[in-house]
């Protein structure tokens, strides 16, 4: 059964701050692992502040991202845009760093990624932190329906059509379920029937459901987020 630890914070300047030191401390770990990065606006003003810094970190960390909208990779609405001070200040090689490839068809994208998530996985590099949002209609990454769980089922990527009409590349819970540190962080408006359901492991909710295989889950929320 997955365990679910909430932590709250009693605002978003603080849930930012544990968030940058969450951050810095796995980017720094020994040996070779990899970081999940979300999207969305909560985990920007990290990623920024943690520009600022020296960011030692050993020279097989990986970054890979929970998901991606299908657009260039210098659209505003871009997740790996969004990033980019973050991912300027780590300079890693191509290699290590595990973008979607929009500049691809989107089917081609989604092998592209699922194989190079595969290869990951394969070589035995750890996906230690691994940040995810969570929507008001209860979705995370880009999984927003039952039908894009049951899409999921034997991948580790898939093409998801949102329902703000753009397309979308999404990880799926047989990626999460090898990540060892999967938080939620959850800011804004409007977010408390999902985060109710979060917190009762409500089986009808796609968030609760993308992590089911999970061991341990946290949720980090500020106490204004509602």
């Amino acid at each position: 059964m997955t365990e679910l630890v909430t932590r709250r914070f009693a605002s978003r300047a603080a849930l930012e701050s544990a968030l940058v030191e969450r951050l810095a401390r796995a980017i720094a770990a020994p040996g070779p692992s990899a970081l999940m990065l979300s999207g969305g606006n909560t985990p920007l003003p990290a990623y920024r502040a943690l520009a600022q810094r020296a960011l030692p970190h050993d020279e097989r960390l990986h970054l890979l991202f929970s998901d991606e909208r299908y657009v260039p990779a210098d659209s505003q609405a871009s997740n790996f845009h969004q990033s980019r001070p973050l991912l300027e200040a780590l300079a890693l090689p191509p290699a290590r760093l595990l973008r979607v490839r929009t500049e691809l068809p989107l089917e081609e994208a989604v092998s592209d990624y699922e194989r190079r998530l595969a290869a990951l996985l394969d070589s035995g590099v750890r996906i230690g932190l691994g940040l995810l949002g969570l929507g008001a209609d209860g979705h995370t990454a880009a999984l927003f329906r039952a039908a894009d769980l049951a899409g999921a089922r034997g991948r580790l990527a898939l093409a998801v059509q949102r329902p703000d009409g753009m397309a979308a590349v999404s990880v799926t819970p047989d990626l999460l379920a090898h990540v060892a540190e999967p938080v939620f962080v959850v800011a804004g408006g409007g977010k408390q029937d999902a985060l109710s359901a979060l917190e009762r492991q409500d089986p009808q909710l796609i968030a609760w459901r993308a992590v089911a295989e999970c061991g341990a889950v946290e949720l980090w929320v500020c106490a204004d987020a509602p």
